[in-house]
């Protein structure tokens, strides 16, 4: 991306969901100056939203000639049931310039599909949808089961929260992750969840009274550079290995093991875009056994060497 202010606009439609509606301008309002966020609605005039109340607001779908990033936040989805749109909303998402990146929030994936916009192309949406949506849209390759996919100018999240991952998501993709992490603090949110994450976890509450895992979590994350093992996570909640590793994924949605790579490797791709450090080096700070393991555990997670990463981020790197 550019040093010039990138341009977000945010298209609001009939039943719009009001969170999702806050996610854009939250967070990507909350990068320093870096966005420039506007909302529109296709003609300029009031919407309902699904709670009590309707919206106004100061612009119209032309805005979206010129912006660089579209979100379509989640909306009634009755109007893309017979898998098309009214007319007005086709002719004003026709307007999206081409190079134009398009997020689409929980249910705006129906509507992005609805468009043509995600055939052929990966995409999610709520999981509660998910049928729905694979039948009235079967040339989507819908994946139900994660938090976001990121398929280069087109990306899709599952529900509310999901929405706000994928935008912490692009601010670390146009900044790294000192600027994802500072507009993380300012929203009061974890900093990333993986993309690949289950949109949902069957027990996420732990039973009353019952030891948690958070402490043995922190005290990993203050360890990073030693060679951790489950059983000293367990040790650390005194629990046993098996108690542990089911409390665990029951908490965080994934196994400790898998949990310990994703930690590694963010504060791996830290040390990359603020520092000099060898890749060696960087690896034994992260608790990888070597620079060959940190480079391959990079490269299956997000695709790049070390040096391909720094070399992208390093030199946008901006103070938090």
């Amino acid at each position: 991306m550019t040093s010039s202010v990138h341009r977000v606009a945010v298209l609001a439609l009939d039943g719009v969901y009001p969170f999702e509606l806050g996610i854009p301008n939250r967070v990507f309002g909350s990068a320093g100056g870096r966005y420039e966020i506007r909302t529109c609605t296709v003609d300029g005039g009031p919407v309902r939203t699904s709670a009590d109340y309707s919206i106004a607001v100061a612009h119209d779908s032309s805005i979206l000639d010129t912006a660089d990033t579209v979100v379509l936040p989640a909306c009634d989805i009755g109007m893309t049931l017979d898998g098309t749109l009214p007319q007005p909303v086709r002719d004003a998402l026709a307007r999206i310039r081409p190079g134009a990146r398009l997020v689409a929030i929980c249910a705006g994936s129906f509507v992005a599909a609805a468009a043509g916009l995600l055939d052929g192309r990966p995409a999610t949406t709520h999981w509660r949808q998910a049928d729905l949506f694979r039948r009235t849209f079967p040339r989507v390759r819908l994946d139900p089961d994660v938090l976001y996919v990121d398929d280069d100018d087109v990306l899709t999240s599952a529900g509310a929260a999901a929405g706000i991952d994928v935008c912490l998501h692009l601010v670390r993709r146009d900044h790294g992750s000192a600027v994802a992490n500072s507009v993380a603090r300012r929203c009061v949110v974890p900093p990333w969840r993986d993309g690949g994450q289950a949109q949902y976890i069957e027990q996420p509450v732990p039973p009353a009274m019952s030891a948690g895992t958070a402490a043995a979590r922190q005290w990993a994350l203050e360890n990073l550079h030693l060679p951790l093992t489950v059983d000293e996570f367990a040790l650390r909640a005194q629990m046993s290995k098996r108690t542990f590793a089911r409390r665990f994924s029951e908490e965080v949605g994934m196994s400790p093991g898998r949990w310990l790579i994703q930690q590694r490797l963010f504060r791996a791709r830290h040390l990359l875009e603020s520092t000099d450090m060898t890749v060696d080096r960087i690896a034994g700070e992260v608790g990888f056994a070597t620079g060959t393991s940190l480079r391959q555990h990079l490269h299956e997670a997000i695709g790049v060497s070390p040096q391909a990463y720094r070399r992208t981020f390093a030199q946008t790197l901006a103070p938090a």
